[in-house]
Protein backbone atom coordinates (compact mmCIF):
# COMPACT_ATOMS: atom_id res chain seq x y z
CA UNK A 1 0.00 0.00 0.00
CA UNK A 2 0.83 3.78 -0.66
CA UNK A 3 0.13 6.64 2.00
CA UNK A 4 -0.12 10.11 0.62
CA UNK A 5 -0.02 12.20 3.77
CA UNK A 6 -1.13 15.50 4.71
CA UNK A 7 -1.47 17.19 0.86
CA UNK A 8 -4.28 19.62 -0.31
CA UNK A 9 -6.54 17.58 -2.49
CA UNK A 10 -8.11 19.77 -5.32
CA UNK A 11 -11.34 17.66 -6.21
CA UNK A 12 -12.69 19.37 -9.66
CA UNK A 13 -16.36 17.47 -9.44
CA UNK A 14 -17.23 17.98 -5.81
CA UNK A 15 -15.38 21.61 -6.50
CA UNK A 16 -13.43 21.76 -3.19
CA UNK A 17 -10.33 21.93 -1.55
CA UNK A 18 -9.19 19.70 1.38
CA UNK A 19 -6.16 18.83 3.24
CA UNK A 20 -6.26 15.14 2.92
CA UNK A 21 -4.99 11.18 3.24
CA UNK A 22 -5.11 9.05 0.57
CA UNK A 23 -4.04 5.41 0.90
CA UNK A 24 -3.65 3.38 -2.60
CA UNK A 25 -3.88 -0.52 -2.77
CA UNK A 26 -3.73 -2.86 -5.51
CA UNK A 27 -3.67 0.11 -7.85
CA UNK A 28 -7.09 1.87 -6.39
CA UNK A 29 -7.65 4.49 -4.17
CA UNK A 30 -8.07 2.74 -1.11
CA UNK A 31 -8.99 5.36 1.16
CA UNK A 32 -9.48 9.09 1.25
CA UNK A 33 -9.70 10.78 5.30
CA UNK A 34 -8.78 14.15 6.72
CA UNK A 35 -5.06 14.30 7.60
CA UNK A 36 -3.76 12.78 10.57
CA UNK A 37 -6.40 10.18 11.12
CA UNK A 38 -3.81 7.40 9.68
CA UNK A 39 -0.88 6.57 11.69
CA UNK A 40 2.67 5.65 9.70
CA UNK A 41 3.46 1.81 10.07
CA UNK A 42 5.02 -0.73 7.97
CA UNK A 43 2.17 -2.11 6.32
CA UNK A 44 2.90 0.60 3.82
CA UNK A 45 5.43 0.22 1.21
CA UNK A 46 6.01 4.16 0.14
CA UNK A 47 5.09 7.13 2.74
CA UNK A 48 4.75 10.50 0.35
CA UNK A 49 4.78 13.90 2.49
CA UNK A 50 2.88 16.10 0.49
CA UNK A 51 2.73 18.53 3.23
CA UNK A 52 2.41 21.95 1.12
CA UNK A 53 1.80 20.06 -2.24
CA UNK A 54 -1.54 19.83 -4.23
CA UNK A 55 -3.19 16.54 -4.92
CA UNK A 56 -5.03 16.47 -8.45
CA UNK A 57 -7.10 13.97 -10.66
CA UNK A 58 -4.55 13.07 -12.89
CA UNK A 59 -4.28 15.52 -15.65
CA UNK A 60 -5.52 14.73 -19.02
CA UNK A 61 -4.02 16.55 -22.55
CA UNK A 62 -6.60 16.64 -25.22
CA UNK A 63 -4.06 18.14 -27.83
CA UNK A 64 -0.28 16.73 -28.17
CA UNK A 65 1.80 15.40 -31.16
CA UNK A 66 4.18 12.31 -30.35
CA UNK A 67 5.05 12.37 -34.02
CA UNK A 68 5.45 8.50 -33.68
CA UNK A 69 5.04 6.62 -36.81
CA UNK A 70 7.11 8.49 -39.28
CA UNK A 71 8.75 11.44 -36.99
CA UNK A 72 10.51 9.46 -34.09
CA UNK A 73 13.26 11.67 -34.52
CA UNK A 74 11.21 14.51 -32.84
CA UNK A 75 9.38 12.62 -30.24
CA UNK A 76 8.28 9.08 -29.77
CA UNK A 77 5.38 7.54 -27.44
CA UNK A 78 7.99 6.39 -25.12
CA UNK A 79 9.72 10.08 -24.87
CA UNK A 80 6.27 11.97 -25.59
CA UNK A 81 4.59 10.00 -22.83
CA UNK A 82 7.90 10.23 -20.19
CA UNK A 83 7.48 14.22 -20.51
CA UNK A 84 4.14 13.79 -20.37
CA UNK A 85 3.86 12.06 -17.00
CA UNK A 86 7.03 14.70 -16.04
CA UNK A 87 4.10 17.73 -16.49
CA UNK A 88 1.67 15.45 -14.52
CA UNK A 89 -0.31 14.25 -17.24
CA UNK A 90 -1.68 10.97 -16.94
CA UNK A 91 -3.58 10.69 -20.27
CA UNK A 92 -2.53 11.81 -23.33
CA UNK A 93 -4.76 12.07 -26.88
CA UNK A 94 -2.32 12.37 -30.15
CA UNK A 95 -3.12 13.77 -33.28
CA UNK A 96 -2.92 12.07 -36.41
CA UNK A 97 -0.93 14.09 -38.38
CA UNK A 98 2.14 11.55 -38.55
CA UNK A 99 3.51 9.79 -41.28
CA UNK A 100 1.38 7.25 -42.20
CA UNK A 101 -1.21 9.50 -40.91
CA UNK A 102 -3.67 7.63 -38.65
CA UNK A 103 -6.49 7.64 -41.36
CA UNK A 104 -6.80 4.11 -40.78
CA UNK A 105 -8.02 1.13 -37.91
CA UNK A 106 -4.43 -0.53 -38.43
CA UNK A 107 -2.04 2.92 -37.55
CA UNK A 108 -4.65 3.75 -34.39
CA UNK A 109 -3.91 -0.30 -33.00
CA UNK A 110 0.07 0.47 -34.11
CA UNK A 111 -0.48 3.73 -31.83
CA UNK A 112 -2.15 2.36 -28.92
CA UNK A 113 0.40 -1.27 -29.29
CA UNK A 114 3.22 0.75 -28.56
CA UNK A 115 1.52 2.82 -25.89
CA UNK A 116 0.60 -0.43 -24.13
CA UNK A 117 4.71 -1.27 -24.60
CA UNK A 118 6.42 1.42 -24.41
CA UNK A 119 4.27 4.44 -22.52
CA UNK A 120 3.91 5.81 -19.21
CA UNK A 121 1.00 7.08 -19.14
CA UNK A 122 -2.38 6.39 -21.74
CA UNK A 123 -2.19 7.44 -24.97
CA UNK A 124 -5.88 8.09 -26.79
CA UNK A 125 -5.58 8.29 -30.50
CA UNK A 126 -7.34 11.23 -32.53
CA UNK A 127 -7.79 10.07 -35.57
CA UNK A 128 -8.39 12.00 -39.16
CA UNK A 129 -11.31 13.17 -39.94
CA UNK A 130 -10.34 12.78 -44.39
CA UNK A 131 -7.98 10.79 -45.79
CA UNK A 132 -4.59 11.49 -45.61
CA UNK A 133 -5.81 15.15 -44.19
CA UNK A 134 -6.44 15.92 -47.53
CA UNK A 135 -9.56 17.10 -46.96
CA UNK A 136 -11.44 14.94 -50.24
CA UNK A 137 -13.23 11.86 -48.79
CA UNK A 138 -14.44 11.23 -45.27
CA UNK A 139 -12.23 8.38 -43.04
CA UNK A 140 -14.05 5.61 -41.65
CA UNK A 141 -15.01 6.72 -38.60
CA UNK A 142 -17.36 3.78 -37.27
CA UNK A 143 -13.71 1.52 -37.67
CA UNK A 144 -11.38 3.89 -36.12
CA UNK A 145 -14.02 4.44 -33.11
CA UNK A 146 -13.90 0.37 -32.75
CA UNK A 147 -10.06 0.30 -33.03
CA UNK A 148 -9.56 2.68 -30.08
CA UNK A 149 -9.78 6.22 -31.44
CA UNK A 150 -11.52 8.63 -29.23
CA UNK A 151 -11.67 11.49 -31.57
CA UNK A 152 -11.33 12.95 -35.45
CA UNK A 153 -9.42 16.03 -36.29
CA UNK A 154 -7.46 17.23 -39.50
CA UNK A 155 -5.25 19.21 -36.77
CA UNK A 156 -2.76 21.55 -38.97
CA UNK A 157 -5.59 21.73 -41.73
CA UNK A 158 -8.95 22.91 -41.77
CA UNK A 159 -11.33 20.71 -43.34
CA UNK A 160 -12.04 23.44 -46.33
CA UNK A 161 -15.34 22.10 -47.50
CA UNK A 162 -17.93 22.94 -45.38
CA UNK A 163 -20.60 20.20 -47.29
CA UNK A 164 -18.09 17.39 -46.48
CA UNK A 165 -17.16 19.57 -42.53
CA UNK A 166 -21.28 19.00 -42.06
CA UNK A 167 -21.07 15.71 -42.62
CA UNK A 168 -18.51 14.68 -40.47
CA UNK A 169 -19.76 16.40 -37.59
CA UNK A 170 -23.34 14.39 -38.04
CA UNK A 171 -21.13 11.04 -38.79
CA UNK A 172 -18.68 11.62 -35.66
CA UNK A 173 -22.02 12.73 -33.35
CA UNK A 174 -23.43 9.38 -34.80
CA UNK A 175 -20.24 6.85 -33.65
CA UNK A 176 -19.20 8.82 -30.90
CA UNK A 177 -16.93 10.86 -31.73
CA UNK A 178 -15.45 14.28 -30.93
CA UNK A 179 -14.58 16.57 -33.93
CA UNK A 180 -11.60 19.06 -33.34
CA UNK A 181 -11.52 21.47 -35.50
CA UNK A 182 -8.32 22.78 -36.30
CA UNK A 183 -9.20 26.54 -37.62
CA UNK A 184 -7.35 28.02 -40.47
CA UNK A 185 -8.69 30.06 -43.46
CA UNK A 186 -4.94 28.71 -45.82
CA UNK A 187 -5.96 31.55 -48.33
CA UNK A 188 -5.22 34.15 -44.97
CA UNK A 189 -2.66 32.41 -43.96
CA UNK A 190 -0.26 31.61 -46.62
CA UNK A 191 3.13 33.08 -46.54
CA UNK A 192 2.52 34.35 -42.94
CA UNK A 193 5.39 33.43 -39.58
CA UNK A 194 3.71 35.47 -37.09
CA UNK A 195 0.70 37.29 -36.41
CA UNK A 196 -0.07 40.15 -38.59
CA UNK A 197 -0.07 43.43 -36.68
CA UNK A 198 2.53 46.16 -35.51
CA UNK A 199 5.30 43.81 -34.64
CA UNK A 200 5.59 41.85 -37.59
CA UNK A 201 5.75 45.17 -39.56
CA UNK A 202 8.51 46.25 -37.87
CA UNK A 203 10.55 43.28 -37.87
CA UNK A 204 9.76 42.12 -41.28
CA UNK A 205 8.02 39.33 -41.36
CA UNK A 206 4.77 38.37 -43.39
CA UNK A 207 1.65 38.06 -41.29
CA UNK A 208 -1.19 35.80 -40.44
CA UNK A 209 -4.13 37.76 -39.62
CA UNK A 210 -6.68 37.31 -36.82
CA UNK A 211 -9.30 37.05 -39.37
CA UNK A 212 -7.96 33.55 -40.70
CA UNK A 213 -8.87 31.71 -37.95
CA UNK A 214 -11.98 33.43 -36.93
CA UNK A 215 -13.47 33.02 -40.57
CA UNK A 216 -12.92 29.59 -39.61
CA UNK A 217 -14.12 29.53 -36.14
CA UNK A 218 -17.37 31.37 -37.81
CA UNK A 219 -18.16 28.69 -40.09
CA UNK A 220 -17.89 26.16 -37.73
CA UNK A 221 -20.28 27.45 -34.98
CA UNK A 222 -22.94 27.78 -38.18
CA UNK A 223 -22.18 24.21 -38.84
CA UNK A 224 -23.13 23.05 -35.46
CA UNK A 225 -25.74 25.16 -35.27
CA UNK A 226 -27.26 23.68 -38.53
CA UNK A 227 -26.56 19.71 -37.29
CA UNK A 228 -26.60 20.25 -33.86
CA UNK A 229 -23.94 18.16 -33.37
CA UNK A 230 -21.18 19.30 -31.00
CA UNK A 231 -17.97 20.76 -32.18
CA UNK A 232 -14.35 21.75 -30.32
CA UNK A 233 -12.28 24.23 -31.51
CA UNK A 234 -8.55 23.73 -30.92
CA UNK A 235 -6.24 26.16 -29.99
CA UNK A 236 -7.92 29.32 -29.59
CA UNK A 237 -5.60 32.38 -30.33
CA UNK A 238 -7.50 35.48 -30.59
CA UNK A 239 -10.06 37.89 -29.26
CA UNK A 240 -12.18 37.73 -32.00
CA UNK A 241 -12.31 33.66 -31.63
CA UNK A 242 -13.38 33.89 -27.90
CA UNK A 243 -16.47 36.61 -28.84
CA UNK A 244 -18.40 33.59 -31.38
CA UNK A 245 -17.76 31.12 -29.10
CA UNK A 246 -19.10 33.09 -26.28
CA UNK A 247 -21.95 34.08 -28.56
CA UNK A 248 -22.40 30.72 -30.20
CA UNK A 249 -22.58 29.12 -26.02
CA UNK A 250 -25.10 31.94 -25.15
CA UNK A 251 -27.37 30.70 -28.06
CA UNK A 252 -27.22 26.67 -27.09
CA UNK A 253 -24.67 26.36 -29.95
CA UNK A 254 -22.86 22.75 -28.87
CA UNK A 255 -19.21 24.13 -29.26
CA UNK A 256 -16.02 23.76 -26.74
CA UNK A 257 -12.80 25.29 -27.22
CA UNK A 258 -9.66 25.07 -25.73
CA UNK A 259 -6.04 26.91 -25.59
CA UNK A 260 -2.81 26.28 -24.79
CA UNK A 261 -0.57 27.86 -22.22
CA UNK A 262 1.61 29.84 -24.51
CA UNK A 263 -1.70 31.60 -25.77
CA UNK A 264 -2.03 32.95 -21.77
CA UNK A 265 1.38 33.40 -21.32
CA UNK A 266 3.12 35.23 -24.43
CA UNK A 267 2.67 37.54 -26.94
CA UNK A 268 3.88 38.73 -30.29
CA UNK A 269 6.63 40.83 -28.96
CA UNK A 270 8.22 36.80 -28.25
CA UNK A 271 9.19 36.78 -31.87
CA UNK A 272 11.24 39.89 -31.63
CA UNK A 273 14.99 38.77 -31.93
CA UNK A 274 13.60 36.15 -34.47
CA UNK A 275 13.12 33.23 -31.79
CA UNK A 276 12.15 30.52 -33.76
CA UNK A 277 10.86 28.27 -30.59
CA UNK A 278 8.40 31.18 -30.41
CA UNK A 279 7.14 30.46 -33.95
CA UNK A 280 3.45 28.85 -33.49
CA UNK A 281 0.51 28.13 -35.80
CA UNK A 282 -2.13 29.93 -35.19
CA UNK A 283 0.56 32.41 -33.89
CA UNK A 284 1.07 34.54 -30.70
CA UNK A 285 -0.89 37.19 -30.49
CA UNK A 286 -1.59 40.73 -29.49
CA UNK A 287 -1.62 41.77 -25.43
CA UNK A 288 -5.31 42.24 -25.70
CA UNK A 289 -5.51 38.90 -27.55
CA UNK A 290 -3.67 37.27 -24.28
CA UNK A 291 -6.08 39.22 -22.08
CA UNK A 292 -9.39 38.52 -23.96
CA UNK A 293 -8.12 34.79 -23.66
CA UNK A 294 -7.84 35.07 -19.72
CA UNK A 295 -11.08 36.66 -19.65
CA UNK A 296 -12.51 33.55 -21.56
CA UNK A 297 -10.68 31.21 -19.26
CA UNK A 298 -12.29 32.61 -16.16
CA UNK A 299 -15.38 33.19 -17.68
CA UNK A 300 -15.79 29.66 -18.61
CA UNK A 301 -16.24 30.49 -22.88
CA UNK A 302 -12.61 28.32 -22.74
CA UNK A 303 -13.39 25.04 -21.84
CA UNK A 304 -9.76 23.51 -21.74
CA UNK A 305 -6.17 24.26 -20.98
CA UNK A 306 -4.25 21.95 -23.79
CA UNK A 307 -0.26 21.94 -24.65
CA UNK A 308 -0.55 21.33 -28.64
CA UNK A 309 2.96 20.13 -27.57
CA UNK A 310 5.12 20.23 -30.87
CA UNK A 311 8.51 18.67 -30.65
CA UNK A 312 11.02 19.82 -33.75
CA UNK A 313 14.18 18.72 -33.79
CA UNK A 314 17.25 21.34 -34.13
CA UNK A 315 16.80 20.74 -37.79
CA UNK A 316 13.51 22.56 -38.37
CA UNK A 317 14.47 24.99 -35.81
CA UNK A 318 18.15 26.02 -35.90
CA UNK A 319 17.41 27.73 -39.21
CA UNK A 320 15.90 30.93 -40.65
CA UNK A 321 12.57 32.24 -39.02
CA UNK A 322 10.71 31.93 -42.72
CA UNK A 323 11.98 28.04 -42.69
CA UNK A 324 11.61 27.15 -39.39
CA UNK A 325 8.51 24.76 -38.47
CA UNK A 326 5.50 25.78 -36.49
CA UNK A 327 5.40 24.68 -32.96
CA UNK A 328 6.91 24.50 -29.57
CA UNK A 329 6.78 21.76 -27.14
CA UNK A 330 4.44 22.36 -23.68
CA UNK A 331 4.20 19.00 -21.60
CA UNK A 332 6.02 20.09 -19.07
CA UNK A 333 6.09 23.73 -18.90
CA UNK A 334 1.34 23.56 -18.75
CA UNK A 335 1.31 23.06 -14.98
CA UNK A 336 3.67 26.35 -13.70
CA UNK A 337 2.32 28.19 -16.52
CA UNK A 338 -1.08 27.79 -15.64
CA UNK A 339 -0.41 28.22 -11.85
CA UNK A 340 0.56 31.57 -12.92
CA UNK A 341 -2.67 32.52 -13.75
CA UNK A 342 -4.00 30.97 -10.89
CA UNK A 343 -1.19 33.41 -8.65
CA UNK A 344 -2.52 36.42 -10.59
CA UNK A 345 -6.40 35.82 -10.03
CA UNK A 346 -7.05 35.39 -13.54
CA UNK A 347 -8.84 31.82 -12.94
CA UNK A 348 -8.65 30.03 -9.19
CA UNK A 349 -7.25 27.01 -9.13
CA UNK A 350 -10.75 24.51 -8.82
CA UNK A 351 -11.05 26.39 -12.85
CA UNK A 352 -7.75 25.41 -14.19
CA UNK A 353 -7.67 21.90 -12.73
CA UNK A 354 -10.84 21.09 -14.36
CA UNK A 355 -9.69 22.32 -17.44
CA UNK A 356 -6.82 20.04 -17.30
CA UNK A 357 -8.63 17.23 -16.14
CA UNK A 358 -12.47 16.66 -15.86
CA UNK A 359 -13.23 19.31 -18.60
CA UNK A 360 -10.76 17.24 -21.71
CA UNK A 361 -11.96 13.63 -19.81
CA UNK A 362 -15.46 14.67 -20.65
CA UNK A 363 -15.25 15.94 -24.19
CA UNK A 364 -13.06 12.98 -25.23
CA UNK A 365 -15.62 10.57 -23.38
CA UNK A 366 -12.50 9.08 -21.49
CA UNK A 367 -12.93 7.96 -18.10
CA UNK A 368 -10.54 9.94 -15.99
CA UNK A 369 -10.07 12.98 -13.99
CA UNK A 370 -12.36 12.24 -10.53
CA UNK A 371 -10.18 11.50 -7.40
CA UNK A 372 -12.75 9.04 -5.26
CA UNK A 373 -12.86 5.58 -3.54
CA UNK A 374 -12.85 2.51 -5.45
CA UNK A 375 -11.51 4.49 -8.59
CA UNK A 376 -7.91 3.82 -10.13
CA UNK A 377 -5.36 6.25 -8.54
CA UNK A 378 -4.53 8.72 -11.00
CA UNK A 379 -3.20 11.32 -9.60
CA UNK A 380 -0.72 14.30 -9.67
CA UNK A 381 1.24 15.52 -6.92
CA UNK A 382 2.33 19.23 -7.42
CA UNK A 383 4.27 21.38 -5.36
CA UNK A 384 3.26 25.20 -6.43
CA UNK A 385 5.51 26.90 -4.62
CA UNK A 386 8.94 25.36 -5.74
CA UNK A 387 11.01 27.58 -7.90
CA UNK A 388 13.26 26.58 -11.07
CA UNK A 389 15.21 27.59 -14.41
CA UNK A 390 14.10 25.45 -16.84
CA UNK A 391 17.16 23.40 -18.10
CA UNK A 392 17.63 20.92 -21.64
CA UNK A 393 18.20 19.01 -18.87
CA UNK A 394 15.02 18.62 -17.09
CA UNK A 395 13.06 18.07 -20.57
CA UNK A 396 12.14 14.75 -21.36
CA UNK A 397 11.01 15.15 -24.49
CA UNK A 398 13.48 13.91 -27.07
CA UNK A 399 13.21 17.99 -28.41
CA UNK A 400 13.67 20.69 -26.60
CA UNK A 401 11.82 23.62 -29.21
CA UNK A 402 10.63 26.07 -25.99
CA UNK A 403 11.03 29.58 -25.50
CA UNK A 404 10.61 29.17 -21.66
CA UNK A 405 14.23 27.17 -21.60
CA UNK A 406 16.61 29.24 -19.23
CA UNK A 407 13.29 31.02 -17.53
CA UNK A 408 12.52 31.03 -14.12
CA UNK A 409 9.11 29.09 -13.65
CA UNK A 410 7.50 28.22 -10.19
CA UNK A 411 5.14 25.18 -9.84
CA UNK A 412 6.65 21.68 -10.44
CA UNK A 413 5.37 18.00 -10.53
CA UNK A 414 6.74 16.09 -7.59
CA UNK A 415 4.69 12.87 -8.18
CA UNK A 416 2.66 11.28 -10.79
CA UNK A 417 0.72 7.69 -10.46
CA UNK A 418 -0.57 6.48 -13.71
CA UNK A 419 -3.56 3.50 -12.52
CA UNK A 420 -1.65 3.12 -8.95
CA UNK A 421 1.79 3.00 -10.34
CA UNK A 422 4.01 5.70 -9.61
CA UNK A 423 5.60 6.48 -13.11
CA UNK A 424 7.33 9.80 -12.33
CA UNK A 425 8.87 11.03 -9.18
CA UNK A 426 11.13 14.21 -9.27
CA UNK A 427 14.00 12.81 -7.44
CA UNK A 428 14.13 9.52 -8.79
CA UNK A 429 15.05 8.59 -12.78
CA UNK A 430 12.31 6.86 -14.52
Amino acid sequence: MILIKDGTVVDPVKERLEKLDIIIDKNRIKEITPSDKISESDQFELIIDAQKMIITPGLVDMHVHLREPGHEYKEDIRSGTLAAVAGGFTDVACMPNTDPVNDNASVTRFILEKAEEYGFCRVHPIAAITVGQKGERLTEFGELKKNGAVAVSDDGRSVLNSDLMRRALEYANYCGLAVISHCEDPFLSEGGVMHEGRISTQIGLSGIPSAAEEIMVARDILLAKLTNCPVHIAHVSTEGSVKLIKMAKEQGIPVTAETAPHYFSLDHTAVIGYDTNAKVNPPLRTEKDVEAIKNALKEDIIDVIATDHAPHSPLEKEVEFDRAEFGMIGLQTAVPLTLNLVREGSIDLIQAIKKLSVNPASILKISCGKIEIGEKANLTIIDPEFEYVLTEEMIFSKSKNTPFLGKKLKGIVKYTFVDGELKFALKLKP
